[in-house]
């Protein structure tokens, strides 16, 4: 199966009105931005999306915003990973038909017949390349380096922050890899990984793809910010991007 990018993509915050309710328009001229900016993809209600807040309608409602939003060749990737099979099968179909190019979905929760899991959310994409998600910390257990061949997926996004997982899977895995730790680029692109699909890049997107194309000096200035993120999630993140802008960015998570 052909990669579906390579460099560095970003993983899209969410915008919503002040109260509350989302707004796609907006999501879709940051997505739009971005890609101007240099992001070569965008991935659209994943975790930094605030996908659990999401209903099933304002998640098309953004992938369908977010596609028309950006230029053709560049894919909008759709978070639909969901606890139980028959949810992310069916907000797998969901997204494809609101238009989009790809879908990540992180494992079943306790890795119950992960196999399974993801040949029917495979089915459920129609075609559409899947990705999978690694982020232990956040979808336990995560997915061995050792099952991904035996996944019928294009590739997986590890967002562990694992230099000794990204060492392993980049030596046994012979698919896309694509990290989510904005504090391994500069070494994951120079060992090659196919991409990165980064939280960071909302508001750092011209570091992010420096430091993915080996840039050390991007990398380092990326730290305090990669932290505040880190350690802050989402509603960090939206500060900064608050701070960058003059006004306020609303987050439902806090």
């Amino acid at each position: 199966m052909a990669e579906l990018f390579r460099g560095a993509g970003v993983a899209l915050l969410t915008l919503f009105h002040d109260d509350g309710s989302i707004d796609p328009g907006a999501t879709g001229e940051l997505a739009r931005e971005l890609v101007d900016r240099g992001m070569r993809a965008v991935l659209v209600a994943g975790t930094t999306g605030e996908a659990a807040t999401l209903t099933n309608g304002e998640r098309c409602a953004l992938i369908g915003a977010i596609r028309r939003a950006t230029p053709a060749g560049i894919p909008v990737i759709a978070g639909t990973g969901a606890p139980s099979t028959r949810q992310a099968v069916g907000l797998t179909g969901e997204a494809v038909a609101a238009g989009a190019d790809a879908v990540l979905a992180w494992p079943p929760p306790g890795g119950l017949d992960t196999p399974g899991y993801f040949h029917a959310v495979a089915g459920a994409a129609q075609g559409h390349p899947v990705l999978a998600y690694h982020f232990p910390r956040v979808y336990p257990p995560g997915i061995p380096v050792s099952a991904l061949a035996g996944l019928p997926v294009a590739g997986q996004k590890d967002s562990s922050g694992e230099p000794e997982r990204l060492l392993d899977e980049l030596a046994h895995y012979s698919g896309a890899t694509y990290v989510g730790s904005s504090a391994l680029l500069a070494m994951a692109g120079a060992m090659g990984a196919t991409g990165a699909l980064l939280a960071l890049a909302n508001v750092e997107p011209e570091r992010c793809a420096a430091a993915f194309a080996g840039d050390a000096a991007a990398q380092r200035e990326l730290t305090e910010r990669h932290l505040a993120a880190s350690r802050g999630g989402v509603p960090a993140l939206k500060r900064i991007l608050a701070e960058d802008r003059g006004r306020p960015v609303p987050a439902r998570v806090g």
